[in-house]
């Protein structure tokens, strides 16, 4: 699925909602307000994989409440688009992708961090060993793939132009693609992209199989950071007060508890997940889990990991110099988990000895 390069300068057009649209979108919620608020959530996951919600109900985190699966989705960008049409209840996207769905009026807050960069959770940029792609510039023709457009990957790919000197005619000459990620590494090792971007577990499979390099990481590339946020409605969050504490501080607690926890323990608890919900997934890939990556203490938002994004789109020209309002697109108001704590150590400084 290739893109024109207009199309690629567009970045994150994708997320262009209306404001109409989306306020019919959150008026149809089937997330409805009662006393104490909805105990269902409805969400989307990721094949073979464990999310944080996933991991927060099976620990029993949730309390009372339940997690709602309407399908798979290989897309941020869709999934926070999701959330804020009313089709799901929570979404979460790579942070730039999150200010830019603000950007288009959608009436949504980002609520809890839940994925990010670290040394052992990354995504990486590889090619095969003997290609003779060696710097940003040799990637001019090139074909990357990637889950989706307009989120992390392409982010990420842009910057790394950026950084090589290629100009705004050079990075649009590079050519980003939609792979599955169940297929990514496959269509390198055929040849059918230059460029494999892969992340987490798929990511280690691929290493130990052998035979591909990274050109870069994103944690080279910016350190480790948080990367993505999970996002609910502002009218989600008003009928659902309580509903949302208990999500969201369950979340936080999960990201802790997959800190403090033996890695061996935390992808023995995953491997049990997917073998209890029944999608025919295969398990294998999970014994590479190593780390969610998170920044913060049990996903506290700070709102650098937000402004990085909305500075760097309003550079670009993607939104306008204060079309964006740090302080009215996130909140940590319904955090317990991380009431009290500014920050915590790097995930690089627990990860080795908790899994985190």
């Amino acid at each position: 699925m290739a893109t024109t390069a207009s199309t690629r300068r567009q970045f994150l057009t994708l997320l262009g909602l209306s404001t109409v649209a989306v306020s019919c979108g959150t008026a149809a919620t089937g997330a409805t307000s009662g006393k104490g608020g909805t105990k269902t959530l409805r969400y989307q996951g990721w094949a073979g994989q464990v999310t944080l919600p996933e991991l927060a109900e099976d620990l029993g985190y949730l309390e009372d409440l339940k997690l709602e699966w309407v399908g798979n989705t290989i897309s941020g960008p869709q999934d926070i688009q999701s959330a804020a049409t009313g089709q799901v209840d929570f979404g979460g996207a790579f942070n730039g992708a999150v200010v830019k769905l603000a950007a288009n009026n959608a009436p949504v807050k980002a609520v809890i961090s839940y994925y990010g960069a670290d040394k052992y959770a990354y995504n990486g940029f590889y090619v095969l060993e003997d290609s003779p792609i060696r710097s940003a510039r040799d990637l001019l023709g090139k074909k990357v793939g990637m889950n989706t457009l307009g989120a992390h990957s392409e982010a990420m790919l842009d910057i790394y132009l950026q950084r090589g000197g290629l100009s705004r005619a050079e990075i649009g000459k590079v050519e980003p693609l939609v792979v599955p990620p169940v297929n990514t590494e496959q269509s390198l090792r055929q040849k059918q992209i230059d460029v494999a971007v892969l992340g987490g577990i798929l990511r280690d499979k691929a290493l130990a199989t052998g035979g591909i390099r990274p050109l870069f990481t994103d944690y080279r590339l910016l350190g480790a950071f948080s990367a993505g946020t999970y996002v609910m409605t502002d009218r989600f969050l008003k009928q659902n007060p309580d509903t949302a504490r208990i999500f969201v501080t369950a979340v936080g607690r999960a990201i802790e508890w997959s800190r403090s926890t033996p890695r061996d323990e935390v992808v023995a608890r995953m491997t049990d997940i997917v073998n209890k919900r029944g999608r025919n997934e295969d398990t294998a890939p999970l014994k590479y889990w190593r780390s969610y990556g998170v920044a913060e203490r049990a996903g506290l938002i700070t709102g650098k990991e937000l402004q990085l994004w909305i500075d760097w789109l309003a550079d670009r020209g993607d939104i306008r110099k204060g079309q964006v309002t740090l302080s009215d697109l996130y909140t940590n108001e319904f955090n317990a988990a991380g009431e009290g704590a500014a920050s915590t150590p790097s995930a690089d400084s627990s990860a080795s000895t908790s899994g985190s």
